[in-house]
């Protein structure tokens, strides 16, 4: 039976969707996982990653610049295998998979066919931004699986008007909350287009609410942390952007955006998505979702946000794109061409700089060929540990007994706690991001080891500083790490609980 939404289109409830296209887009997503897993112990542990592997061994419920989940997630992986990249980025590897499938699911929702489904699923696998981050686990991997999820129930529930949708959508809004808070940006901005578009009857749902419920309350624990910890994830929206203007600011926001979403196929879906969800008549009752992109470009684009947190649309937009392009019959020219060789060359594109397939060394070779923008900052890790413990052998033994080691960089801490102890060295301390909320060093210790370009908060609570060696790796790849002078402190004036507040710093 015909209803119809607020928006004044018709629609139907429960219609029939094609037949799933399962071999092309399981095929898809099985390549994309096996190109992952094949490359997953490549280069060594991005620096994020080390951050996490130091938040997991001080589980807490909540961090100064996240949620709780990422970090249990590296705990428990390095559990499963200590010290194994392939099994520590296995949750990467399946979520990055995982979007692919769902991505194909949407366009079925939106009446698309087998090719678009496939098309659709292509284009998650030959994204840049997802592929790129599949490598290697952090939240701007898991974050784009549960915002696909999302997009998924939503546009299922438009169809269907199932309202235990909207429970799931509650459950899966719960998690991604845990991950990461920009999925309430997305509500926020789809209650704004439902209510001005449609379908209106949405925000009505006793189950939407009742699901709004269950994500607030599955909050609750992190805020809790927040609010005893003096709210430090307020801080950190002025962190992140004064490193994105550093990066080169707003201006680079929407070329990132489309530079990740993948040569050709990636970058014109989204374009061509867009503009068939806000213009295309078949599409009229997915409208509001066209908007919500907009939306969710324009607040992260003037909060100064990084552009990949806008990347959670891009599924939908493909979607949109593939469905809309399987209604139109080509010219009679364009029926001959075939459309395979365009997605061969954007995978072909996009590979290089997503993945790394490059050997370190030929990196070395070769400084300025196409390699992803993680791989110099991979290399080098337990070569920094290397080089702070020969600066730490140095030290007299009644001094090295009092010495404490602090980093500039939650990077290169998080390198120090990963590595550090196979090398002789005691734990390491950062002011920077949430590493100062895992501790400050021993009251006795009145000498620091300091990794960083200027021990500018550090030095005046200590009467001399020096430098006594700085860090390299064997390779000669440039990483995070590469050439940071090794500082010594020595001559402590006051006391760790005077000092150490006074080094707190949520930038990088």
């Amino acid at each position: 039976m015909d209803a119809v939404t607020t928006a004044g289109t018709p629609t139907r409830h429960d219609t029939a969707v094609t037949e799933f296209a399962r071999r092309p887009v399981a095929l898809l997503a099985a390549g994309t996982a096996a190109i992952l897993l094949a490359t997953a112990g490549r280069y060594g542990y991005f620096g994020d990653e080390l951050y996490f592997l130091a938040a997991g061994k001080h589980l807490s419920f909540g961090y100064a610049d996240q949620p709780p989940v990422l970090p249990l997630l590296a705990a428990l992986m390095d559990a499963i295998a200590p010290g194994s990249l392939v099994v520590f980025r296995l949750p990467a590897i399946l979520a990055t998979a995982a979007g692919v499938v769902v991505t194909a699911l949407i366009a079925r929702e939106l009446g698309g066919g087998r090719k678009a489904q496939t098309r659709a699923a292509a284009a998650y696998a030959m994204c840049g931004q997802f592929v790129g981050s599949g490598h290697y686990l952090a939240t701007s991997t898991v974050d784009p699986l549960l915002w696909t999820l999302v997009l998924w129930l939503l546009v299922r529930w438009l169809r269907t008007r199932d309202d235990n949708l909207l429970l799931w959508l509650g459950l899966v809004t719960a998690v991604a909350l845990n991950v990461k808070f920009l999925i309430g940006a997305f509500w926020a901005i789809t209650a704004v287009t439902a209510l001005v578009f449609g379908p209106r009857e949405l925000l009505r749902r006793p189950k939407l609410w009742a699901g709004a419920g269950i994500a607030a309350l599955a909050c609750v624990p992190t805020l809790l942390w927040q609010s005893l910890n003096g709210w430090p994830q307020l801080g950190m929206g002025d962190a992140v952007s004064h490193e994105v203007a550093e990066a080169g600011g707003r201006a680079e926001f929407l070329p990132g955006l489309l530079a990740g979403a993948g040569l050709v196929i990636g970058a014109l879906g989204v374009c061509y998505g867009l503009g068939v969800l806000l213009a295309a008549r078949s599409l009229r009752p997915y409208r509001f979702l066209g908007w919500t992109a907009i939306g969710v470009v324009a607040v992260f684009l003037v909060a100064g946000g990084r552009f990949y947190y806008a990347a959670g649309m891009f599924p939908i937009l493909w979607a949109a794109a593939a469905v809309h392009l399987q209604d139109r019959r080509p010219a009679l020219w364009w029926r001959w061409v075939p459309t395979w060789p365009v997605f061969v060359l954007s995978a072909l594109y996009s590979l290089p700089y997503a993945l790394p397939v490059w050997p370190a060394q030929w990196l070395v070779e070769h400084p300025d060929a196409p390699h992803p923008a993680y791989a110099t900052e991979e290399v080098g890790w337990p070569d920094l540990a290397t080089s702070v413990a020969d600066v730490y052998r140095l030290l007299p033994p009644e001094q090295r007994s009092h010495t404490a080691l602090v980093t500039a960089g939650y990077w290169q801490a998080g390198a120090l706690d990963r590595y550090g102890p196979e090398a002789g060295l005691p734990e390491a301390y950062s002011g920077s991001r949430g590493f100062w909320y895992f501790g400050r060093p021993a009251d006795d210790a009145d000498t620091v080891l300091f990794v960083g370009a200027d021990p500018a908060k550090l030095a005046p609570h200590f009467r001399d500083a020096r430098v006594v060696g700085s860090v390299r790796n064997r390779l000669g790849v440039p990483n995070a790490s590469e050439h940071l002078p090794i500082w010594l402190l020595t001559g402590r004036t006051e006391s760790w609980p005077v000092v150490w507040p006074q080094v707190k710093d949520l930038k990088a």
